[in-house]
């Protein structure tokens, strides 16, 4: 068997999230799935997750990223509070990303709040991907 990968490989650590009470998670799968298959590592935190638990999660897992799929309509309500609660732990360098049914006019001031990126849907999981991987350093 091959040598373990070295410290310069590092896999790119990312958390899935579904922060609320949105029950859909087909797109967060086939994102997981996509991200995966991509050469990173996934955790995926399952449905009906409150901020503090995303949170808790990717300080847990040492994450490089968090990524949070919400379709529920709450995103302005949701997403500054895992913002918050990052920058309360230190944890401002984790890449923050949302993908869902995001309302035009409401990403100015996601981005604004420290959201890296907002994937709506039909956005390419390639895209994502290419996203994730230019904005993680891995070094």
């Amino acid at each position: 068997m091959p040598a373990a990968s070295s410290a310069s490989t590092k896999k790119i650590r990312v958390v899935v999230a579904k922060p609320g009470l949105d029950g859909h998670d087909r797109g967060a799968k086939i994102i997981a799935r996509a991200l995966r298959d991509a050469g990173m590592e996934v955790i995926y935190t399952g449905l009906h997750q409150t901020p503090e638990q995303i949170v808790e999660t990717v300080l847990q897992e040492d994450a490089d990223a968090v990524g949070l799929s919400i379709l529920s309509g709450a995103h302005m309500t949701l997403v500054p509070k895992v913002v918050e609660l990052l920058k309360a732990q230190q944890a401002e360098d984790v890449l923050v990303t949302v993908g869902g049914t995001i309302p035009a006019d409401d990403i100015p001031e996601l981005k604004g709040l420290g959201v890296s990126e907002v994937f709506t849907p039909g956005a390419p999981t390639q895209a994502i991907v290419d996203f994730i991987r230019s904005s993680v350093r891995t070094d």
